[in-house]
């Protein structure tokens, strides 16, 4: 994994490759690049499917000059400089999908570089590591794990921290806890707040992330010493008044269960709970189990010693007045602020992580 600071950092100029998937869940990593990021700035989407259109307003109708191509030699002719293609999509068990080597393949002879967050490493298939060599680009494999001599293990020193550290976790994959966390991040400077995140994603890096690791490229014993170290570290550099931890999958997603982590390792004493009330599902699966109830969520995680300070909703397959009755329903059934992130903003939040200070 490149670590690689985005202080005072000139931005590379990138374009993100989805290929006929931009509008599908498998393409939340080119998703969180379009809503922002802090280490490339993002010139264009390859994807034939909806080339000419913006790829803001594909994602969530809002226009951000990012437009789509749908080839490479579209995109070299329109755009100047590019110096990296980021590989868009998170498949299951992250593999390539067979279309896009070829469009890697012209990328590379064109000498533009390839960022990778997928578990299949680019710079292990012999062709294109010495295609990479003979056009002296890089392919950057960011799922690629730690030596072990980089690794930590937990070490309790997570106690002597004040410091409220607010777990974003999902009640399934693919929900929106790494948006969530970076948009009350925003929330919070906007209030004068100096919150931290600490990714534990690909696409936390891809966006800027200073902080973190990437959990699912992390050998087990030392998952929860990785999170201390990037939460301590993070804490010793900037003083930060709050400490938001991004989660990854669901607690009780059966392909990969995860999350208590966050709560039990990272001593997270306050969690915001994403939820889509729409999907019955884990990953829209019905050989994979039912989704349990909000409440069993918010008790099972009160289990772990946090608190679920608020809701936020995925508004998947919603209307506006659906997404707004959800909202009224599970704040006067639950008590708690519900977040719309993406209609609303996470502001309404900020009256509730003031009183945590």
């Amino acid at each position: 994994m490149v670590e690689t600071s985005t202080k005072d950092q000139v931005k590379d100029k990138a374009i993100v490759l989805t290929n006929g998937m931009l509008a599908e869940h498998e393409a939340k990593t080119a998703h969180g690049l379009i809503r922002g990021t802090e280490r490339f700035e993002i010139a264009g989407v390859i994807d034939y499917l909806y080339a000419g259109r913006d790829a803001g307003e594909v994602l969530d109708g809002i226009n951000r000059n990012i437009p789509v191509l749908a080839t490479i030699e579209e995109a070299i002719e329109k755009i100047r400089d590019i110096q990296y293609c980021i590989i868009g999509i998170a498949t299951v068990g992250g593999v390539l999908p067979k279309d896009f080597m070829p469009i890697i393949e012209l990328c590379i002879r064109k000498k533009i570089s390839i960022v990778n967050g997928l578990h299949e490493f680019l710079s292990e298939n012999p062709y294109l590591a010495d295609l990479a060599a003979e056009h002296q680009v890089e392919l950057i494999d960011i799922r690629k794990p730690k030596l072990k001599k980089d690794l930590h293990f937990w070490t309790s020193e997570i106690f002597k921290i004040k410091t409220p550290i607010i777990a974003v976790i999902g009640m399934d994959c693919a929900m929106g806890k790494r948006t969530t966390c970076r948009m009350v991040r925003e929330a919070c400077k906007t209030a004068g707040i100096n919150a931290q995140m600490i990714y534990t994603g690909q696409t936390g890096w891809l966006q800027g992330g200073r902080y973190g690791f990437i959990f699912d490229s992390t050998l087990n014993d030392f998952i929860s010493g990785e999170l201390e170290h990037a939460i301590l570290t993070c804490y010793k550099e900037t003083k930060p008044d709050l400490i938001l931890l991004e989660g990854q999958s669901a607690l009780r997603n059966p392909s990969g269960p995860c999350g208590s982590e966050l709560l039990v390792s990272g001593n997270a004493k306050y969690t915001i709970l994403v939820v889509a009330p729409k999907r019955k599902y884990y990953e829209d699966n019905p050989e994979w189990g039912e989704l349990p109830t909000i409440l069993s969520e918010i008790e099972l995680i009160k289990m772990y010693g946090s608190t679920v300070i608020a809701l936020a909703l995925n508004t998947e397959n919603c209307t506006n007045d659906e997404a707004l009755a959800y909202q009224a329903a599970f704040e006067a059934a639950y008590n708690i602020p519900v977040l719309l992130p993406l209609q609303q903003g996470v502001s309404k939040l900020t009256p509730v992580i003031k009183q945590l200070l």
